[in-house]
This record gives structure tokens, sequence and C-alpha cells, in this order.
């Protein structure tokens, strides 16, 4: 069932279903909640799953402060759960969608009972442990954070072949995404709020994500519920570094492990990806 919810400075367009304890799942980029529907199905025999789409992406609205930062982004989602009645709830996202989950954690510790983060590490991390060559496999990164609209009006020339090449590009099976999810993606992606939306959350990321990072870090604020990383074999970074230990930076019980896949664990091998998340959250 899709719903959407005014939430006092945004409207998020959200998809729940199935019955039992709520389960928030969050899409990254260039996406939308559609990214988990091979998954979601299967979580919802046991959970109460709401997959919304993030601020500015998909059918959800601009926001209408202009705010893409990952705490802004947690502040809707807690809002979105209380306004479904659920003040504590397990949280799962993916890309973008596990900067939002892990500041979630981070800034609203009582909300969130269980973490797990899909093929991502934190943000300042990605800054500083960023070379050559991982900003050649991350390019987007510093793309899409430049200003004065260069990237929308780049992009704005052929929405479509660069939305279909960025998420061929990241994987590994050429079935993937399934054609109706990638149709799903390219309508939302042609209109140009989105787009400006998907590089205001890159210029967030560039900006007030990692400050907002680096001020936990000083401040010795770490992620208090049990994380779960999974991430992919061929992901989209070059990976040089182990996500464990990154993760055991931020948070003292921490487990994981590699899937055999492309970026898109959640589309890629849906199997295994709901099998780890249903024993992690059961």
């Amino acid at each position: 069932m899709h719903r959407r919810f005014d939430l006092e400075g945004t409207e998020i367009d959200a998809a729940v279903g199935g019955e039992g304890p709520p389960l928030l799942l969050l899409h990254g980029y260039p996406q939308t909640h559609v990214t988990w529907h091979r998954v979601a199905p299967v979580l919802a025999r046991r959970f109460t799953v709401v997959a919304p789409d993030l601020r500015g992406y998909g059918d959800s609205a601009p926001a209408q402060d202009g705010d893409y930062s990952k705490r802004a982004m947690a502040s809707d989602q807690v809002r979105l759960m209380a306004r479904l009645g659920f003040d504590r709830f397990g949280v799962a996202g993916h890309d973008r969608g596990g900067r939002v989950a892990y500041r979630l954690a981070l800034d609203h510790p009582g909300r969130v009972g269980r973490l797990a983060v899909l093929d991502m590490v934190p943000t300042l991390d990605m800054w500083e442990m960023m070379d050559a060559g991982m900003a050649m496999s991350v390019y987007h990164w510093l793309f899409l954070a430049q200003p004065d609209g260069l990237p929308e009006s780049l992009i704005g020339a052929d929405p479509a072949g660069y939305l279909t090449r960025t998420v061929r590009s990241w994987c590994a099976h050429p079935d993937v995404p399934e054609p109706a999810a990638l149709a799903e993606y390219v309508r939302c992606f042609r209109r140009p709020e989105v787009i400006h939306a998907a590089c205001e959350d890159y210029r967030a990321g560039a900006g007030a994500d990692r400050e907002h990072d680096a001020a936990d870090r000083t401040a010795g604020r770490r992620i208090a519920c049990p994380v779960l990383a999974l991430w992919a074999r061929g992901g989209t970074d070059g990976r040089p570094y182990d996500p464990l230990a990154v993760w055991r930076r931020w948070a003292d019980d921490v487990s994981g492990r590699e899937i055999g896949c492309g970026h898109f664990l959640q589309e890629e091998a849906p199997d295994e990806v709901a099998r780890a998340l249903l024993a992690f959250f059961e």
C-alpha cells in the first residue's frame, strides 16, 4: 500500500505492508523504494515493512527548506515512523539510505533497535580514505557535489541515459535491474527537481554530513545498537579497506560479511540479503 505523508517541511511517499515488528528500508542513489521489490515481500511475512522515497527522490517532494543533510533525512524517517505509530524500529539502508540510517541511529539512539547497512561505510571515513584510485571509482561523489547547477545541467541533457549507464555500471549481473524497476527509476529521474535533490544530497555529503560525522567522532558518540554490515564483492569504491574494521570505529557490536554481487545487493542477491536481514532483525 502506498501512502503520502505530510511531515511538516516535506511530503514523503512510502510503501507500507506486512505484519509484525516495524522495519524501515531506505534506498540509495539514484533509485527509489522500488529497489527493495525483491526483498520486501519476504521481510513482510515477519515485519511491518516501511519503504519510503527519501526527500526529493522518487515521488517524495523536494525539501521545502532545501536541507538534504542526512540529519534532516533521518528526522523525516523518525516522524514518518511516529506517524505510523512506531517509536522504536529496525532500519536497513543501502548506499545513501545507509547514510540516513546510521545518522538516524546516532541522532536518535532510542528509536533504533538494530541497524543494517548495505555496501557503504560512514561519510567521513569515505572522504578520509579517498585517494586517486578511489576517487576514480566514486567520481560521482565529486561530480554531483559541484556547485552552481553544473551537474544538473549536464545530467539534464540525457537523464535516462545517465541513470541507465550509472546503474548498469555498478551491477555485476546484466539482468539487473529488472526492466520494470529500471523504468521506474528513469521515470522519476527525468524530473529536474529529482536530479537537483540528488545533487544536493551529495553536496550535503561533502559538507554538512562530513561535519556532523566529525563532530560525533570528536565527542566520542557511537552507535549504541547492533550493526550488520553487508557489502558487495563488486562494490563501487574499489574497497581499499575492511568494512568491518571501519564500522567498529563507530559501534561496538558489529557483524557482517561480503556477498558475491555488484553494488545493488538487494536486487542482485535478494535471497541472500533477505536471509541475512531476517536472521539479524528477528
